[in-house]
Formats: C-alpha cells, sequence, structure tokens
C-alpha cells in the first residue's frame, strides 16, 4: 500500500522554511534508509504560501485563482513523502519516525487510493 505524509508547519516561523545543515543531514539519512529498505517513494519539501496560489471551483460557479500568503492559515504543508507500508499501523510507526527528525510538526497520514479500492 502507498501512504502520502504531509507535515505542516507553522507558517510564521521562519526556521521551518530555512533548515538547519543538521536537520538537512538527518534528513538526508532517513531518505537513504528508506530507499534502500524500500520504504520511500518520493519526498519534496514545498515553499510558503506565499510563494503559492489556490485555485477553486464553486459548484456551478467558475475557477478561481488566489495568490499567496494564505494568512487565515496558521499551519501549512512544508513538504511530503510518498512511503510503501504493508498497512496503517505500519505507515503511522514511519510518519512517527519521520516526526521525530523536526523540533515541532504535525504529520498527516492519508491512504493513497488504489485502482482496485475503486468501486467496479
Amino acid at each position: 500500500m502507498r501512504f502520502l505524509l504531509m507535515h505542516r508547519l507553522d507558517e510564521s516561523a521562519s526556521e521551518a522554511w530555512n533548515p538547519s545543515p543538521e536537520f538537512v543531514a538527518r534528513m538526508g539519512g532517513l531518505v537513504e534508509d528508506w530507499i534502500n529498505r524500500g520504504i520511500l517513494i518520493t519526498a519534496e519539501g514545498v515553499h510558503p504560501s506565499a510563494k503559492g496560489a489556490r485555485v477553486r471551483k464553486e459548484h456551478g460557479a467558475a475557477v478561481s485563482a488566489t495568490d499567496g500568503p494564505f494568512t487565515e492559515a496558521k499551519e501549512v504543508i512544508g513538504g511530503f513523502v510518498l512511503i510503501n507500508a504493508a498497512d496503517r499501523a505500519e505507515a503511522v510507526a514511519h510518519a512517527a519516525q519521520y516526526a521525530d527528525l523536526f523540533d515541532a510538526v504535525e504529520v498527516e497520514v492519508r491512504q493513497v487510493v488504489e485502482f482496485e479500492d475503486l468501486p467496479a
């Protein structure tokens, strides 16, 4: 099974967007370990919402786009990893290892919908 682990960071914490060399080294070690063990599919960090946009389509309305930053959001997605795991419990265990790299973070675990999960 594949799982998406999204980490949320405090949008206003400048250190969250400027990782230390020590953090980069710890992340690199985890990435290398997970690649070697067949866990990691991909891992990416993202820029703060100030460099982003939101695209919305409301029911019956036209598509609209809004440039960031998004001041109403205190915590925003700071990055994600896509992993292989046998089940949700294993994915949560990997998420705990991932979260342990950070000083303060929230990691959301979501199972990816596979073709065989769709109704016939």
